[in-house]
């Protein structure tokens, strides 16, 4: 099952990497009903049948590329809804000491409501706060997936190395704060706020003046919500308020890297306490490129690829530093 387990992690971060591509490239309506795309399960009987499907749909022009864009991340999402039933149903039938069951059900209920997610999202016309929503459901169902895959594996650290046990608490907290941080990346992402500043180390002109936090983490009624329903200044808010988040991040992980690494006695927690600064500072530098180039695709995905490999690092820090046998 282990094996099993390893591959769902790796199709769960594709369709991370998917998910955010298909949101980047404004590709989420690009089928504008759910789960086919134009009344069709293949997507091939789509492209056959674009008069039909202009027809069905008159209030949305067909966009080939678009309508590729999300039909991909919907076979991959399905295949790792597959692997993860097939790993349930696995975990019930090789029942022991270490295979857990209570984790390969939680994940099919998660990916289960994650699907729901994914079908509101299309359905409520790309509402923020669902957007949101199944961006971290994909970012919970990839770090269960890793916690079961480290719960599969046979390793043993006395006291979980007992001269850094105790901030294992720090840990958890640092996977609370980075969880926010990716809430809010989410949030300025599903309102089109990537590019709200085009200035560091803030915003242009007298920004300060400009910031309206009410306005900002509020949902305006809006018929479609795709581009974007918010005001500049309350776009400007939440991307300020993502950097922000970003400065509190990287001080706090930094502390808490630095911490592990000169206290630590055990050689995987000193190696998962530099590898978690390291990754730490490809994020901040993908960040800054985000503003520097113009929210490039390539980059911005990248961004999102590599805030899930630090949630990783910070599951798996936490669960070492928990772990005695």
């Amino acid at each position: 099952m282990k094996k099993l387990v390893f591959l769902s992690i790796l199709m769960a971060m594709v369709v991370i990497v998917l998910g955010a591509y298909t949101r980047l490239t404004d590709a989420g309506l690009g089928c504008p009903d759910w789960p086919g795309c134009y009344g069709h399960l293949s997507f091939s009987n789509t492209t056959k049948n674009i008069e039909t499907a202009q027809q069905a749909f008159p209030e949305r022009p067909f966009e080939e590329h678009k309508a590729w864009n999300e039909m991909i991340h919907r076979y991959f999402a399905s295949a790792l809804g597959f692997l993860i039933l097939v790993i349930f149903i696995s975990s019930l039938f090789n029942r022991a000491y270490n295979k857990p069951v209570k984790l390969p059900l939680f994940l099919v209920f998660l990916v289960c409501f994650q699907g729901a997610l994914g079908m509101w999202t299309v359905t409520l016309n790309l509402l923020p706060i669902v957007v949101m929503g199944h961006l971290l459901g994909g970012f919970t169902v990839l770090s269960t997936l890793f916690l079961l895959y480290l719960r599969l594996t046979p390793y043993r650290i006395p006291g979980g190395d007992a001269r850094v046990r105790h901030y294992g608490k720090y840990a958890i907290l640092g996977v609370i704060i980075l969880t926010g941080q990716i809430a809010l990346g989410g949030w300025t992402s599903a309102n089109y706020a990537a590019l709200a500043c085009t200035e560091l180390p803030i915003c242009e002109g007298a920004w300060y003046q400009r910031l309206d936090f009410a306005g900002a983490f509020s949902i305006p009624v809006a018929e479609n919500y795709e581009f974007g329903a918010h005001d500049y200044d309350e776009r400007m808010t939440m991307h300020i308020v993502h950097r922000i988040g970003a400065l509190i991040t990287f001080l706090y992980l930094s502390w808490l890297g630095l911490r592990l690494y000169a206290a630590a006695s055990s050689s995987l927690v000193k190696k998962l306490s530099a590898i978690m600064v390291l990754v730490m500072g490809i994020q901040i530098i993908l960040g800054v490129s985000n503003v520097v180039f113009s929210l490039p695709v390539a980059v911005a995905v990248m961004h999102n690829a590599v805030a899930a490999c630090l949630m990783l690092v910070l599951v798996n820090i936490s669960y070492t530093l928990y772990r005695k046998t």
